[in-house]
């Protein structure tokens, strides 16, 4: 009998990737950049060209036979999401072009009506900046206070001092679910369920988490979740914004144009219901249900297996990671089987300056990031100027994770001889 070794979920989905398939620099692609973007499956893909192929056409506004079937299809995508986080209405979605105008949209549209002098907004030095800047303008707006929570010596989200920050003054907590640079899951229970305490909203970013991890939007119990879409295997150009629904309807709009309206006079305008109150203008209709395409591949696959296959190659990862001596990882270690940690690694690999690390390493073939991914606080606060990142998907593989140990190896062996 002949021994057939089981299949890992990589070697199930693979096919379904054809830029996976590319050599790059004359070299087979290992590609780890996944905290920056996901690539795309064929479902996906296949999607997106058949909605302009097939039925493009303006959402909402036509009785023709395309413009119905687009709709069905743009708010069909929506109740996808909405199932997928396991929020208590598709009302609660607001489809936005990303993450980061999901959080503006947020701070301009609540936080200018409700934040006022002296009044604070917790945040954490792990932050994204794109959960930084936003609270910056509205609090020199409006005269907010800004107070950011720190790390515990393990290098995660310090939950005691939290809980000496918050206080009555305490009008919003604004975190990071899981860090793209420390990979630390923060406690978000936890988190939200002490600043309502306080009477404090609470919104979550959870651009790495959604990719990776079952989200539940009603038992983490937040006020807002934001997310993108291209790190969760959709297209670029789409993301959501999560609110309750009181909220929502308690906030004013953020955009003003059409499709967002009710009715139209000279002197004044009444809006449309939700969600279609924060959706001004003709959205991303093909990326929108390129999104919802999205949703169904991961669904099919199992958020659950996911992170359980993403979990075995994180602890791999960290295991020849930390064989090379010149390697200093950031963020918590994972446990034994990879859990409590995005599947990603920060690290500094001594005098080699990171970028330096990605440039030959993408000359064999390997994407990596490098730079301080858009948390400039963070790696001031860790007194670096700089971090090179690997970041890995359900579609990666023991076999790239080797190759890339190899080529950095090598790289570190090349500047150690360059030096000497």
């Amino acid at each position: 009998m002949t021994f057939t070794p089981t299949k890992t979920l990589a070697d199930k989905v693979r096919a379904d990737f054809p830029i996976l398939r590319q050599e790059v620099n004359g070299k087979p692609l290992v590609y780890l950049d996944n905290a920056a973007t996901s690539q795309k499956p064929l479902l996906v893909l296949n999607t997106l060209r058949d909605y302009y192929e097939q039925y493009n056409a303006n959402v909402h506004r036509g009785a023709h036979t395309l413009s119905a079937k687009a709709t069905d299809a743009y708010e069909g995508a929506r109740d996808k999401v909405a199932k997928f986080i396991n929020a208590a209405s598709r009302q609660e979605i607001v489809y936005t072009r990303n993450a980061s105008e999901a959080i503006n949209l947020v701070a301009y549209s609540w936080g200018m009506d409700n934040l006022q002098q002296g009044d604070e907004i917790i945040l954490s030095v792990m932050e994204h900046h794109s959960n930084i800047v936003p609270w910056q303008l509205v609090a020199q707006k409006t005269g907010a206070v800004l107070k950011f929570v720190e790390l515990t010596p393990d290098e995660t989200f310090d939950l005691e001092q939290f809980k000496k920050l918050i206080s009555d003054k305490t009008k919003l907590v604004s975190t990071v679910h899981i860090s793209n640079t420390l990979g630390c899951m923060n406690p978000v229970q936890e988190i939200v369920a002490i600043a309502h305490q306080y009477g404090a909203k609470v919104l979550i970013d959870a651009c790495q988490s959604i990719p990776h991890i079952p989200v539940d939007v009603q038992l983490i119990d937040c006020d807002w979740l934001v997310a993108s879409g291209h790190k969760m295997c959709a297209p670029t150009g789409i993301g959501f914004l999560y609110g309750k629904l009181e909220l929502l309807e308690s906030m004013p709009p953020f955009f003003g144009g059409g499709e967002m309206i009710a009715e139209v006079f000279l002197d004044h305008s009444t809006y449309a219901e939700l969600p279609h109150k924060f959706e001004a203008g003709t959205p991303a209709i093909g990326e929108a249900i390129a999104l919802g395409a999205a949703i169904d591949y991961l669904t099919n696959i199992g958020m659950d297996k996911i992170h359980a296959y993403e979990a075995e190659l994180t602890a791999y990862l960290f295991q020849e990671l930390e064989q090379i001596p010149q390697i200093r990882i950031y963020g918590p270690k994972p446990n034994a089987q990879g859990q409590d940690r995005a599947a990603l690694a920060a690290f500094t690999a001594g005098e080699v300056h990171a970028n330096d690390l990605s440039t030959l390493l993408d000359q064999e073939g390997i994407a990596i990031r490098s730079g301080h991914h858009c948390t400039q606080p963070l790696h001031r606060y860790l007194s670096l100027l700089a971090t090179a990142r690997a970041s890995l998907s359900f579609y990666n593989t023991r076999e790239e994770i080797d190759i890339f140990i190899k080529a950095l190896k090598e790289t570190l062996d090349f500047f150690a001889g360059f030096s000497s």
